[in-house]
């Protein structure tokens, strides 16, 4: 009982500190730009000063064994690990590098009704997402996931091991919005042209297209469209002609074989496809040129 009055209270009393905070900011807002000036000048004097002692306080506990234990212990307390960060004396933990991640994707997400979110840490190197809004029913999550979520996770964690994405459950979505973009779709510049109606892309086979001279191909498979432009990463020759086996197209003229899926180069890894965006709406397949 005691435990939890003592809780209560440290709650309270940060509650009222970050009151305080909010009021003197509210004064400062109607401040001149002079003032305003010198208030910033003596706050970062302020902070710096504090970060010192902090750093020497810190160093000095590091050279005690269980010293070093207690002060991570320490650590793990929101307040206490909000100042260390701000004075930049820790690390960013896993879940604050995760959420920088996806907040790299969330933007191209957020184009047609979509976005991401942590479900869980699990430690030592798992995690867990969510999509949400339109992605999360989307026909194309699964390369939405490996494209952009998985990869933009690993480049901010390297040490992450398993990347999940929780399921959710299923519901339609209404045939005059975005049914499905693709992870190409980074780039918000340029026209979205009509290339097909969906009925017109049966499953499986190569669609060879031309736009404004640029040539490309579109494949469709279990509700995913992909766009690419006719070119072998090779030598540049089209491939439209070469066969197609479980989503794998193999170049006509030397053999290059490529994933439809993604644009990756299964027999040289270092090169790939170009990709387009493509999105459908309703019965409207539409691709955006990347330049």
């Amino acid at each position: 009982m005691a435990a939890v009055e003592k809780e209560a209270g440290a709650g309270s009393k940060l509650d009222a500190l970050t009151l305080d905070l909010a009021r003197l900011e509210a004064v400062a807002a109607g401040w001149d730009e002079s003032q305003q000036s010198t208030l910033r000048a003596y706050r970062h004097a302020l902070e710096a000063l504090h970060k010192e002692a902090f750093r020497r306080l810190i160093a000095g506990l590091k050279q005690e064994p269980a010293a070093l234990a207690a002060m991570r212990s320490a650590a793990a307390d929101e307040l206490v690990y909000a100042v260390l960060r701000r004075f930049e004396l820790v690390r960013p933990s896993l879940q604050e590098r995760i959420e920088q991640a996806l907040e790299t994707v969330r933007p191209m997400l957020a184009s047609h009704g979509g976005s991401v979110e942590l479900v869980a840490v699990r430690a030592p190197d798992a995690v867990e997402i969510r999509f949400t809004g339109a992605c999360e029913h989307c026909p194309a999550s699964a390369l939405t996931f490996t494209e952009g979520v998985e990869k933009a996770i690993r480049l901010h964690c390297p040490e992450i091991a398993e990347i999940k994405q929780a399921k959710a459950g299923i519901a339609a979505v209404p045939a005059n919005v975005v049914g499905f973009i693709s992870p190409f779709a980074l780039d918000p510049q340029g026209e979205w042209r009509l290339v097909s109606k969906l009925d017109d892309l049966p499953e499986g086979v190569l669609h060879a297209v031309t736009i404004d001279g640029d040539d490309l191909v579109l494949w469709r498979e279990a509700g995913l469209v992909t766009c690419f432009q006719n070119a072998c990463a090779h030598l540049g020759m089209p491939f439209d002609a070469g066969d197609v086996a479980a989503g794998i197209v193999t170049c006509p003229y030397h053999g290059f074989q490529y994933d439809l899926r993604s644009g990756e180069c299964l027999t040289a890894p270092e090169v790939q496809l170009q990709p387009h965006a493509v999105r459908v709406i309703g019965d409207r397949v539409e691709v955006r040129l990347s330049r």
